[in-house]
């Protein structure tokens, strides 16, 4: 047999996508089985429970989850740095990498216990005054975290700028409605946005917790960002003139003061907690009106979108100073911006790279060209 011929019957390399899809699935067969397991302890040596409401089958279930997050997203994220398109994360120093794991595991944490609990309250509103048995236990909990497991672990696995920008944003609103749909306060509307974060309750666990793992997310998304910078001043889609490598550093201050919003809320220090959110402003308003200035060479569009978000902002300022706005509506329209604005810039940032690059050529993100490994190091503050 002739060596070309050999070549043609040898089994085929899988592709970086095949790979993952089939780590997914042994995922979901691990979390599972292992779920089943719990389920069935549960319901066999514990007392009948509910399938919603506090010390609930639910609640349990959802706790499982966000344990099965972490774990499947944090060996996702590890496993990926390998794969065509994530090397050069290969480059980043330990406690970089490390932060970025943790803020990556975290939030699929934050979000698979909110759908457990989403899930379980729907079940008990269709089920009422069901306990769960032996059997149903095993089957739901097995099902829950194994679904957990192998959505997490895909998302992980390919975490691009792209999809930690819509990771971000759906975390932030996720978690604040539930807050606003929990409070104990109904009127908390009449005072302001941070009141949600002041209760001894759930709700404000909830609201606090999701705005320090935002700014978690956020400070690691900015390494993110500074790669596909980058990539995109060698190959010409930013002048490589501009002054955009402190862009990710105005991330990452904005994710620290997002993150201090949550740590200290308004009844613990008024001051810490204002001055907390004024950062977090004062960075978003200079991302926007040193644009033309931080990233020349970007889509005149992008300028165009940044230049109505600005006018927005301003607009917003007026309508509280003249008294139409009320503190919350100024509170929570800043919020929005800010984290609209957030995915306006990474579509135009990113708009030339393709939508799944698990199995491209390994290369800066997107822009066709090689980088070199080094691309990250020098722009973020170590």
């Amino acid at each position: 047999m002739t060596s070309s011929s050999a070549e043609s019957v040898a089994p085929a390399v899988p592709t970086t996508r095949v790979r993952v899809e089939s780590e997914a699935f042994y995922a979901f067969v691990a979390a599972a089985a292992s779920g089943g397991v719990l389920g069935l302890l549960l319901g066999w040596f514990g007392p009948p429970r509910p399938l919603s409401g506090e010390g609930s089958f639910g609640w349990i279930s959802a706790a499982a989850c966000a344990v099965t997050a972490v774990s499947a997203a944090g060996v996702g994220y590890w496993r990926a740095r390998r794969s065509p398109g994530h090397r050069w994360r290969l480059v980043l120093s330990s406690w970089r990498f490390g932060v970025n794991a943790v803020a990556v595991a975290l939030v699929h944490a934050g979000l698979a216990t909110l759908a457990a609990l989403v899930v379980f309250l729907v079940l008990n509103a269709g089920l009422i005054g069901w306990d769960v048995e032996p059997f149903w236990a095993a089957v739901l909990m097995g099902a829950t975290t194994g679904i957990t497991a192998y959505l997490v672990y895909l998302s992980a696995s390919g975490m691009t700028t792209r999809r930690m920008s819509s990771l971000l944003l759906a975390f932030v609103v996720v978690g604040t409605l539930t807050a606003m749909v929990t409070t104990p306060d109904p009127a908390w509307w009449e005072i302001h946005f941070s009141h949600l974060g002041t209760f001894r309750h759930l709700s404000s666990v909830v609201f606090n917790g999701t705005l320090i793992l935002g700014g978690l997310l956020v400070t690691a998304f900015a390494v993110y960002v500074a790669h596909d910078l980058a990539a995109a001043a060698a190959s010409g889609g930013i002048d490589p003139a501009a002054r955009w490598r402190v862009v990710p550093t105005l991330f990452v201050v904005m994710g620290i003061m997002l993150a201090g919003v949550g740590a200290v809320p308004v009844n613990a220090s008024l001051l810490i907690h204002n001055l907390c959110a004024s950062g977090l402003a004062a960075m978003f308003l200079c991302l926007l009106a040193g644009g033309r200035w931080l990233m020349r060479g970007l889509p005149r569009a992008y300028f165009r979108a940044a230049a109505l978000f600005l006018i927005a902002l301003l607009v917003s300022v007026v309508l509280f100073a003249t008294g139409y706005f009320g503190l919350t509506a100024f509170e929570i329209v800043v919020f929005a911006l800010i984290f609209g604005w957030i995915a306006v810039f990474i579509r135009f940032l990113t708009a030339d790279q393709p939508a799944d690059t698990g199995d491209a050529a390994e290369a800066g993100p997107t822009h066709g060209i090689r980088l070199p490994d080094a691309s990250v190091r020098g722009v973020l503050p170590e």
